[in-house]
């Protein structure tokens, strides 16, 4: 089915797919087989995607490009490198991985990114963007140091290589001859459109070893000339391959251009890249393959999105089974806090780094179209960007993962905090975040952004809390801001119609107890409290606060919690290093220790947590409800009833 539709009514008494336990089985194969197994790989990858949910368009977009390099390459051997890895749900079928493709992104089971424990076939795990030249020219770099004849190849997308990372990388790659191989996966951007057969024929020879001796040949006869008109013809040359190509950016970088090629025929894919791995002088090349996101899956190529990332669905009709939402998103919550914030205060403008979706920045982009700026894959830039628009008297808000922040972290710290610059981080994804896995899990702003001198940080308990604290942060126009917000629905709380600014550094005390004080920093609010109905059916009294601040925090409410209770218990969904620690700083120099306070901080534990359910994920990392019953129960002594409540 090369480039056709998928035939998800067909049936096969033997599939091919059966036969191969490892890409060794497909090197021996006609291409006629081939494209049999490619039809073969992309039914397997939509039947496991509508069984575990999970990113499905790209993958379907690279299918017949994975059969290509697997058949053609001596992995592992030879070094295959994914970038991002969503895409690589049909390498890991082809890698020995087929019979627990549908335990993909379940706890326990695959992970739906690339993975070095997971397999050998696997040489660099990616979970982000733009990694993969950097990595591939590292490992390419190390070959050739211990003499190696291996090949190294990178498949990156035209959204991941629009990232400064992987220019730094080219640049570097093309100022060194080491044996790279660079395929450019174009499957929005279109760089230059493939045109048939004479691009293909194009591709075939420019990438042909009689081509590159010719060109070696004319390298030679061009050195006998004086040096600029030397430097005059081989600028030519390029420029003249560029011209046919369109490959004269990555010229100048360095790299040898070869394509674009049409990446759903194997046809024309295969010779290209025999002739690559046959090239032991090449250097860095780059092979340019256009490809379609959701291929040869009619809904997927219908939709929008292509079906990046999707639910479990129904293979037939395509439809998605989305439990009914019982409280919106936070991420819903927040872009329609912004959006009622900016229609009454035109300062107010937003960023988002490649994830207008993800951030739900779209919806602020519909209502206002030239106040909300798509960077791209380009942390770093959007910081600094937004640093410049406060600098004017803007009030910028910066939408953006947790996990990706860490990413621009210096542009924070130079470009953000030591100007004192207004700019507005709004984390999404803090805490823990599921079936993405570690990877995305945002577990370090609170430790990362709370050492840094000026900054407020706020942390949202739920879904009003989130309203009030756009508010505030639209109200903080003398130094940088940041607020953090889990993944998935809100607890179901009545929605303000406006959120109201808080008191900066003053936190909100739900209940009042005697014995012990739960300080909760974020959203496991709702397990404290959970927590302090099962102390009191113990005899114990509690008082649970909601913090609201991590940064400054609120001292004074502090202090009477430990002068006034036995135990201190802080909670986050953060590691060491955050809350707990400042709470902890705190106490310590206003000499509360001293007079004999139990305290006890919660946070993640020292590891990273790998991909389940988010309620597993809590229960791994010991922040339920029974963990801090468990908690308060072992400082008071009753260590029986601890271990009793820790067991279940």
């Amino acid at each position: 089915m090369n480039g056709g539709q998928t035939g998800v009514h067909r049936t096969h008494n033997q599939r091919l797919l059966d036969r191969i336990a490892s890409p060794e089985d497909m090197r021996g194969l006609s291409s006629a087989e081939l494209h049999q197994l490619a039809d073969e790989l992309r039914l397997a990858t939509i039947e496991a995607v509508s069984v575990t949910g999970g990113h499905l368009g790209a993958g379907l977009g690279v299918v017949e490009l994975t059969v290509a390099l697997h058949h053609v390459f001596d992995t592992p051997r030879d070094r295959l490198i994914w970038d991002v890895g969503h895409q690589a749900y049909p390498h890991k079928i082809l890698t020995g991985r087929k019979d627990r493709i549908k335990t993909l992104r379940q706890g326990g089971g695959l992970s739906g990114f690339t993975k070095r424990s997971e397999s050998e076939y696997d040489p660099f795990g990616a979970a982000h963007s733009s990694t993969s030249i950097s990595a591939g020219l590292g490992m390419a770099v190390a070959r050739d140091l211990a003499g190696g004849a291996n090949r190294v190849v990178c498949v990156i997308g035209d959204g991941a290589i629009s990232a400064g990372m992987a220019y730094e990388a080219m640049n570097n790659a093309g100022s060194m001859n080491s044996r790279l191989i660079v395929v450019l996966n174009d499957n929005d951007m279109s760089i230059a459109p493939p045109v048939g057969a004479m691009s293909a024929y194009l591709s075939r020879l420019v990438s042909s070893k009689s081509f590159r001796s010719l060109r070696r040949a004319a390298k030679k006869v061009a050195h006998q000339f004086p040096a600029r008109i030397e430097r005059m013809a081989l600028r030519a040359e390029e420029y003249a391959r560029g011209f046919v190509t369109g490959g004269t950016l990555f010229e100048e970088l360095g790299f040898y251009y070869v394509g674009p090629i049409d990446g759903h025929n194997l046809d024309h894919l295969l010779p290209v890249l025999r002739n690559l791995r046959d090239a032991p002088d090449a250097g860095p090349v780059l092979v340019h393959v256009v490809t379609k996101k959701g291929k040869g899956y009619p809904p997927a190529e219908a939709s929008d999105d292509k079906y990046h990332g999707v639910a479990r669905f129904d293979v037939v009709t395509g439809v998605q089974a989305k439990p009914a939402a019982i409280a919106p998103a936070y991420t819903r919550v927040f872009a329609e806090s912004l959006i009622s914030e900016a229609a009454r205060d035109p300062k107010i403008v937003a960023i988002t780094a490649a994830m207008p979706e993800g951030t739900g920045l779209y919806l602020f982009a519909e209502k206002f179209p030239t106040r909300c700026f798509d960077v791209g894959i380009a942390e770093q830039h959007a910081v600094t960007f937004a640093a410049g628009l406060a600098c004017e008297g803007l009030k910028p808000f910066v939408a953006i993962y947790s996990t990706f922040l860490q990413r621009a972290y210096d542009q924070v710290v130079h470009d953000v905090a030591i100007q004192g610059l207004p700019v507005r981080f709004a984390l999404d994804r803090a805490g823990l975040v599921g079936a993405d896995g570690a990877t995305h899990a945002g577990s370090f702003d609170v430790a990362y952004l709370g050492c840094l001198p000026g900054f407020v940080l706020m942390a949202a308990a739920d879904e009003a809390e989130l309203m009030h604290m756009v508010a505030t942060q639209v109200q903080i126009d003398d130094r940088p801001s940041g607020l953090r917000f889990p993944r998935g629905e809100g607890m179901g709380v009545v929605l303000p119609a406006l959120g109201q600014p808080l008191e900066i550094g003053r936190g909100r005390v739900l209940t009042e107890g005697a014995a012990v004080a739960i300080l909760s920093y974020g959203a496991r609010l709702g397990e404290c409290l959970k927590a302090a109905e099962e102390l009191a059916a113990r005899g114990l009294s509690s008082t649970v606060v909601d913090a609201r601040f991590a940064k400054p925090l609120d001292e004074e409410l502090i202090r009477r919690l430990a002068r006034e209770h036995e135990v201190l218990v802080t909670i986050e969904e953060g590691s060491v290093g955050g809350f707990g620690a400042r709470v902890s700083h705190l106490l310590a120099h206003a000499g509360l220790f001293d007079t004999g306070l139990k305290f006890r901080p919660m946070t993640l534990p020292d590891q990273f947590i790998e991909h389940d359910k988010p309620e597993a994920q809590y229960a791994q990392a010991g922040l339920k409800a029974p963990n801090i019953v468990a908690t308060v129960l072992a400082a008071l002594g009753r260590k029986k009833e601890a271990l009793a409540v820790a067991r279940g």
